[in-house]
């Protein structure tokens, strides 16, 4: 195995676990550090490795919520567990619908470190948009518990999750303010984005690896599997400290990373001081 490349491998699978759930855009994070680690010949590949590896981080959801999901497939007798499986499948149709219509687009035009910086940008602004909101009404919220959202509330967060299919937007990030927005208090929007990770995650996953068979072969499981394993353990740290972290604090300094760190490409690129690859 060429060492260089497993190292490389291995970054991609911690920016993607650190990244992934948090509101600031693991996507994004992955393009910039694919062009950064200069995978020069590889891009198509590259685009492949970088959805396989979700398939850790979304197991690292599933092993820090297997109580609840272990209890929702054991119990879809049970209509509190059917509705909340029902919501998440209702949320998770919007993107997975207009991700298979329009991926092929995306990709071609916005998958780019210019595109991507102004999304961070752009989305920065909308936190700090949705924290002032919720701190200026700071008893808005009308849901606290991922079993009182109703179908309606699962399509809306759903359609807020698409928003998501712009690379450099984010996934948990449009979910979470979509949510509250929505009327989801900041726990349960967060919570609810966790399990709405799991479809998305594996419905990605599946699509991708089926799409493009043709480029995978045994020689990529090593890299693939140091990829998976590193995007899991770090997911698993990110996801503990999330829950900790909002029980105390908004998603505002997030914001300003966004806006920090999508002026620093724009200016990098703009001055030469970084060539990002096209």
């Amino acid at each position: 195995m060429d060492i260089v490349l497993a190292l490389k491998a291995l970054i991609m699978g911690l920016v993607e676990g650190f990244t992934e759930f948090l509101p600031i855009s693991s996507t994004g994070h992955l393009i910039l550090t694919e062009h950064l680690l200069g995978f020069h010949g590889m891009e198509e590949k590259m685009k492949v490795f970088e959805i396989v590896i979700q398939a850790g981080a979304m197991l690292a959801v599933i092993w820090e919520f297997r109580a609840r999901i272990i209890a929702v497939l054991t119990g879809l007798g049970d209509p509190k567990q059917q509705r909340f499986a029902t919501n998440v499948v209702i949320a998770f149709i919007p993107a997975a619908v207009l991700g298979v219509l329009f991926d092929k687009a995306i990709k071609r035009v916005l998958f780019a470190p210019v595109p991507v910086a102004l999304a961070f940008i752009i989305g920065g602004f909308i936190i700090l948009w949705v924290e002032k909101r919720a701190k200026d009404k700071p008893t808005s919220a009308r849901i606290t518990s991922v079993d009182d959202l109703k179908p309606l509330d699962a399509l809306k967060i759903g359609i807020a999750q698409a928003f998501a299919l712009i690379p450099g937007t984010s996934r948990s990030g449009a979910t979470i303010m979509g949510s509250m927005i929505f009327g989801l208090s900041r726990q349960v929007a967060t919570e609810f984005s966790f399990f709405l990770a799991i479809p998305t995650l594996m419905g990605a996953t599946i699509y991708s690896l089926y799409k493009e068979r043709a480029l995978l072969s045994a020689a990529d499981l090593p890299l693939f599997t140091i990829g998976t394993v590193s995007a899991f353990i770090s997911a698993f740290l990110c996801v503990r400290w999330l829950l900790r972290y909002i029980s105390s604090h908004t998603f505002t300094v997030f914001a300003w990373y966004r806006i920090a760190f999508g002026l620093l490409v724009l200016v990098t690129a703009y001055t030469g001081a970084i060539v990002w690859a096209e």
